[in-house]
């Protein structure tokens, strides 16, 4: 590769701006017309007189027509391109036979494990199997194999050799380069290697899934297209067609180099001679330092690439992960972000910068095509009915949900939102909102005039932004509102409160419900925005996400502190009593995340037990691949700073111990729980906060198996008793999904319905 390049202005180039995705020319097949459900079997394709599909879409998710399932976003988006486009959901992936059952596709296979990763669908946070699966019909679990993306790809290269391979979806956006994997705790391969594809698609697919199927269709060769945006591919070690790109050194990105010292540009020669310990017969004149009158040569972003350290080189050096993984985040803004390369062996993984983020008249483009907004008919009865055994849990959960944006600019250490959809917004008209609510009202079975949700990713980041987009463009900041809101932030909730006040007033339409979680800092700059929310889009509960009280986690999770949590919480409460309503907000925590130390945890408790809260579901770290918390996890090192081999350590807590411990903190009213605490308090020395008063976080008693106590009877109190968010137990899937798709790969926040806490077993007397 070329290693020097012309000098260039020093102003940043605006954003890029993407195709159009309606600009292209259909394809001839558009003929055939629209498909009321893209077609599952030989017997459909020949009802809507095909000989043959273009596009084949093999998901690890049941078939469900609707613009939360990823695979049917990208597969109307490809059928109104013109194309052709089969299904195969959830095959039996035992033989190649059942990749075959739709024949052989004109231009490729399209790949993806489905809207969850395969590995955080099957396995809890303690590595345990999970017993149900929300995409699957009757939640049944075991239909789709571990890291199924990877063997969906070989099943299908299996299937038929010489077919492209396009691998995407969030399953393979998290494993682009080479990844810490919890569940084998070692560092993986890019999926890359180990699936065979011929692309991979990560982040929101539209753009780059709509020009490789018309590229493909022109008879391009596969191998030749490596300039789509948001794609990732592998290619030989000094190939030629890597010629004219200017790779820069990681090193050179994140680490300073030497210091030099600074030359007065006044300085004489004399004295520059006496500097070196020599002397000068000239006369005394001013001599300017070239170093500041020469142009300086950077490579143009557009042909740059970064080399990040090999994949030998971070599985065997964390302080190289976590490097890795921190330029990585650096080079996620679509408007500067440069392509990069990773050497796995003599093959190079190559990726090129993001996707160009969609359009509000795309966003629009998208949500408007002609879903049957239902479960295939394949999964029905001959009646066209469900029974327990063929719902399709995820279905059940967001068939009266709406999708009003992507992305998030929040960056969670710990989400994975950040490495798929990115930081820029990408939202809906209020029109097409409107249209979509119509259409539940009219078309689909069962609706009573409740709409379930009305958000995205983030509930209230609908139409808010960067203030321009040249700011937009150069910006590198990895949060928006970390460790506070942006000055170039626009949050203006009017657009939002608009959508919910026209979306409430239509007829049919009893209650519009927000069940995205919503993001507090950026709500209390909006008061007018917490009393429409509170007084007409509560149903009771109010989930947010606080995560911890205490700055250490907070700081390696990029949260902001608890006084923010508060003041939203006196508004919530205030509106509430205007309103007349008895309503509750439902806060969300996390046990072991990076950073988190016992006394953390045992402060939070404490927290809790002041303010009346019982977790009755405690969701633990989760680590999925490529996320900045995960780095923690696996190298011990922050890479929300710059690492070096003497930066900060992170406190990580691993151990089935430690890790029961800190959910114990949270579930401190358990009273299975209660030998543990006084355990672990004694030896963090507060043994004060053992006892049977109120200021006490756990009593000195203990139940017995016949409900008795040990010891001192114990008081009557009066608690909330709320849900946490249950990472263990997947419940209701994103409110957006792709097929080469969207959200968090972490299971969603369940919205798990409150108890009322039960009264003490009292002493036998």
């Amino acid at each position: 590769m070329t290693t020097s390049a012309p000098a260039r202005s020093p102003t940043a180039p605006p954003a890029a701006v993407g195709k159009p995705l309606a600009s292209y020319r259909p394809y001839w097949a558009k003929r055939f017309g629209t498909a009321k459900f893209l077609p599952m079997s030989r017997a459909e394709m020949e009802a809507l007189g095909w000989d043959s599909c273009d596009i084949i879409i093999v998901t690890g998710d049941a078939y469900v027509d609707h613009p939360s399932f990823g695979m049917a976003v990208i597969g109307r988006l490809l059928e109104a391109q013109g194309f052709r486009v089969g299904m195969i959901a959830q095959p039996d992936w035992q033989s190649a036979d059942p990749f075959k059952v739709l024949g052989k596709p004109n231009l490729f296979f399209g790949v993806t494990a489905g809207n969850m990763d395969s590995m955080i669908n099957r396995y809890t946070a303690d590595r345990k199997i999970r017993s149900d699966d929300a995409y699957t019909p009757g939640g049944e679990a075991g239909k789709r194999p571990d890291r199924s993306a990877l063997v969906y790809s070989q099943r299908c290269r299996e299937a038929y050799k010489d077919v492209p391979i396009v691998l995407g979806g969030i399953e393979g956006s998290l494993r682009r380069i080479a990844h810490y994997d919890y569940w084998s705790d070692k560092v993986r391969r890019s999926v890359l290697v180990d699936a065979k594809c011929d692309l991979l698609l990560y982040g929101n697919a539209d753009r780059a899934i709509v020009e490789i199927a018309h590229r493909l269709s022109r008879r391009e060769p596969v191998e030749r297209i490596t300039d789509v945006r948001g794609t990732a591919f592998m290619r030989r070690s000094g190939d030629p067609n890597a010629e004219g790109w200017f790779e820069i050194d990681s090193t050179s990105v994140d680490t300073p180099g030497r210091v030099e010292a600074i030359v007065n540009p006044y300085q004489t020669t004399s004295e520059q001679a006496a500097a070196q310990g020599s002397s000068c017969a000239k006369p005394l004149t001013f001599v300017p330092n070239p170093a500041l009158t020469q142009r300086v040569r950077v490579p143009p972003r557009e042909r740059s690439v970064i080399r990040i350290p090999s994949y030998e080189q971070v599985k065997s050096d964390p302080v190289l992960y976590a490097h890795a993984n921190r330029v990585m985040h650096l080079e996620t803004n679509p408007g500067n972000a440069r392509a990069m390369v990773q050497a796995h062996g003599d093959r190079d993984a190559w990726l090129n910068p993001p996707p160009i983020p969609l359009t509000t008249a795309e966003m629009d483009y998208v949500f408007d095509l002609p879903y049957a907004r239902s479960p295939h008919p394949a999964y029905a009865d001959e009646h066209g009915s469900h029974d327990k055994a063929t719902k399709i849990p995820a279905w059940e959960m967001i068939r009266f949900s709406i999708n009003i944006m992507r992305g998030c600019y929040g960056g969670c250490t710990f989400c994975s939102i950040t490495e798929h959809e990115g930081r820029i917004i990408q939202s809906r008209s209020e029109e097409s909102v409107i249209r979509e609510i119509e259409d539940i009202r009219d078309k689909v079975k069962g609706f009573t005039g409740t709409i379930s949700d009305l958000g995205g990713p983030t509930a209230n980041m609908y139409r808010t932004g960067c203030r321009t987009p040249e700011i937009e463009a150069a910006c590198r900041k990895p949060s928006c509102v970390y460790p506070g809101i942006c000055q170039n932030l626009i949050t203006d909730h009017g657009p939002l409160i608009k959508v919910y006040r026209r979306a409430r007033a239509l007829k049919g339409v009893k209650k519009i419900l927000i069940s995205s979680g919503v993001r507090y800092d950026l709500a209390i700059q909006s008061p007018e925005y917490v009393k429409e929310l509170v007084t007409h889009h509560v149903g009771g509960y109010l989930k947010i996400a606080p995560e911890h009280t205490e700055a250490g986690p907070l700081t390696k999770m990029m949260k902001p502190g608890i006084g923010s949590y508060d003041t939203f919480k006196q508004m919530f409460e205030k509106f509430t009593t205007e309103a007349g309503k008895k309503q509750f907000l439902i806060p969300y925590f996390i046990a072991a995340h990076p950073g988190t130390s016992d006394e953390d945890m045992m402060n939070l408790a404490v927290w809790l037990k002041k303010n009346g809260f019982r977790a009755d579901q405690v969701q633990t770290f989760y680590p999925s691949p490529m996320a900045s918390a995960t780095a923690m996890y696996h190298t011990n090192k922050n890479p929300l700073r710059k690492v070096t081999r003497d930066s900060e350590t992170v406190d990580i807590v691993r151990g089935e111990k430690r890790r029961r411990l800190h959910k114990a903190f949270l579930r401190y009213h358990d009273p299975n729980n209660w030998p543990l605490l006084r355990e672990a308090l004694k030896a963090m020395g507060r043994a004060d906060l053992i006892g049977n008063g109120k200021h006490h976080l756990i009593p000195t008693y203990q139940p017995l198996t016949d409900g008795s106590y040990t010891s001192a009877r114990k008081k009557n109190s009066t608690v909330l008793t709320i849900p946490s968010m249950a990472a263990e137990q997947p419940s209701k899937p994103p409110t957006q999904g792709r097929m080469l798709t969207q959200h968090t790969g972490l299971p969603p926040r369940q919205a798990a319905a409150t108890k009322p806490a039960r009264k003490p077993i009292r002493k036998s007397s």
